[in-house]
């Protein structure tokens, strides 16, 4: 079956097509539709917004999709930047300045209160409607300064407490073994292939 991963970010989509790899699975980005909607999210909660794209694009691309949101929620920070973590620094945020801008928010503040936790909530969808909605989690702390070369994002701050290392000093494989990511789509996996089943 041909999924559609609601990404155009070639970061993700490598790897959210790492995680879902199977025979019975092949991934496509909206790369491969330049027509397709730009979705607002808006929601309140990550499983808000990606129930919103994945049922906006199954039914524009009238193919089983598959869309994630999901961000960093900082204790010290009352759950911030949450569903605003890509954009946490303002208009035309990269990933350098929200990365900056959660170290100056962080400033002086002790390792136990710099507790954080991944999430990534995945929608499944087909054109009539969602078929499943899933969550992945990953636990950890905020360092004080960015180290590693691997991954994106919040990655080379965010200290996993299964590594006692940041995700961007991991590699792939490590990663896609303990990340909220990879949680949250191996959930999503069992979702699709049961999905292929019942309707193959």
């Amino acid at each position: 079956m041909e999924v559609v991963v609601s990404t155009r970010n070639k970061d993700k989509f490598r790897e959210i097509s790492e995680i879902l790899e199977d025979s019975s699975i092949k991934t496509v980005s909206l790369e491969d539709f330049p027509d397709a909607p730009m979705v607002e999210e808006d929601g309140d909660t990550f499983a808000d917004n990606a129930a919103k794209k994945a049922l906006v694009l199954a039914r524009f691309t009238k193919r089983f999709t598959v869309a994630d949101d999901s961000g960093l929620e900082v204790d010290y920070l009352n759950g911030a930047p949450g569903v605003y973590s890509a954009r946490f620094s303002g208009v035309g945020a990269t990933y350098q300045s929200n990365n900056e801008k959660l170290l100056q928010s962080l400033e002086g503040v002790s390792e136990e209160q710099r507790k954080a936790r991944f999430v990534c909530c995945v929608a499944i969808a087909d054109e009539h409607g969602i078929v499943g909605i899933v969550e992945g989690e990953s636990r950890g702390i905020i360092d004080t300064q960015q180290r590693g070369d691997n991954g994106f994002g919040y990655d080379p701050l965010f200290i996993s407490f299964d590594y006692n290392r940041t995700f961007a000093e991991l590699d792939p494989s490590e990663k896609n073994k303990i990340s909220h990511r990879a949680k949250a789509f191996a959930k999503a996996k069992d979702v699709i292939l049961k999905y292929i089943k019942e309707n193959s």
